[in-house]
C-alpha cells in the first residue's frame, strides 16, 4: 500500500515539472487589463484563442503560413493521438498510459472565436499587458526550435485553415492537453495549481467559478484582481 501510494506522490510530483513549464507571473494589477485572449473547450480540449499579431511577430512562421489574419487558437497534444486521422485504442491506450511526443496545433480564424466556434465554450479574460506577454511567451516556449531557432512544421491540421508543430514536453496521464491550459492560465497570472486540471471541465468550471466570485465580489473588494470586465469588452 505504502509503494503504491509512493509511486501516485512521485507521479504528481512528476507532472508539476514536466515541460512545457509555466513561466513565473508577473505581480497582479487591480484592475483589468486591456488585452483580450479567450480560452475554448471542444467538449474534451482545452486551449487558447489569442489576437494574432504579437504571437506572429515571436514566432515569424506563423506568419509566414497563415498571412494576415485576426486571431490563432493554440493547443497542445499528443503527437499521435492529435495528428491521427482514425482514433484507435491502441493509440488512446499509449498516449495516456506513457510519454509520448508533443504538438501544437495552430488554427487560423477569420473572425472572434465565439463566432468560429459557436458549438463550444469559450471563456473571456482580460489580461494587462505583462500578462499578455507572459501568455505569449509560454505559448511560445511551448513549440520546439531548432538550432536556428525555427520552429518545426508537421502535417495540416484537423479543422479550418490550420496546421501542427513540434511541441515540447511528453504527453501522459499527469500531463495532458489540458493541464497545459492550466499551465497557460497559470502563466497570465491567475491564482490556479495545474496538478489535476486534467480534463476540460476541471478548465472550464474553473473559469466559470472565478468568473461568479469576481461578479459577487467586484463591488465589496476593490482590491480583488479583476480577470473580468465585462461579459464581452476589457477595458
Amino acid at each position: 500500500m505504502k509503494a503504491k501510494l509512493l509511486i501516485v506522490i512521485l507521479s504528481l510530483l512528476i507532472a508539476c515539472s514536466s515541460k512545457p513549464y509555466a513561466v513565473k507571473h508577473p505581480d497582479m494589477p487591480v484592475a483589468a487589463g486591456h488585452e483580450k485572449i479567450y480560452i475554448v473547450s471542444h467538449g474534451w480540449h482545452t486551449g487558447f484563442v489569442v489576437p494574432a499579431k504579437k504571437i506572429q511577430n515571436q514566432l515569424p512562421e506563423l506568419r509566414k503560413r497563415f498571412g494576415d489574419i485576426l486571431y490563432i487558437e493554440f493547443g497542445w497534444g499528443d503527437k499521435d493521438f492529435y495528428q491521427a486521422e482514425e482514433v484507435t485504442t491502441g493509440i488512446t491506450l499509449k498516449a495516456v498510459l506513457w510519454p509520448t511526443e508533443s504538438v501544437i496545433h495552430a488554427v487560423a480564424l477569420p473572425e472572434k472565436p465565439d463566432r468560429y466556434f459557436a458549438n463550444s465554450m469559450v471563456e473571456t479574460l482580460c489580461l494587462s499587458g505583462k500578462e499578455y506577454s507572459s501568455l505569449l511567451r509560454f505559448i511560445s516556449e511551448s513549440f520546439y526550435k531548432d538550432e536556428h531557432g525555427e520552429i518545426l512544421k508537421y502535417e495540416s491540421g484537423i479543422y479550418g485553415n490550420s496546421q501542427f508543430y513540434k511541441g515540447v514536453g511528453n504527453f501522459y496521464l499527469m500531463n495532458t492537453c489540458n493541464k497545459w491550459t492550466a499551465k497557460g492560465l497559470k502563466s497570465a497570472g491567475m491564482d490556479i495549481s495545474p496538478t489535476f486540471k486534467l480534463t476540460a471541465g476541471s478548465i472550464m468550471d474553473y473559469l466559470k467559478h472565478y468568473r461568479q466570485s469576481q461578479e459577487m465580489g467586484s463591488n465589496e473588494n476593490s482590491n480583488t484582481r479583476q480577470f473580468y470586465s465585462t461579459p464581452s469588452e476589457c477595458r
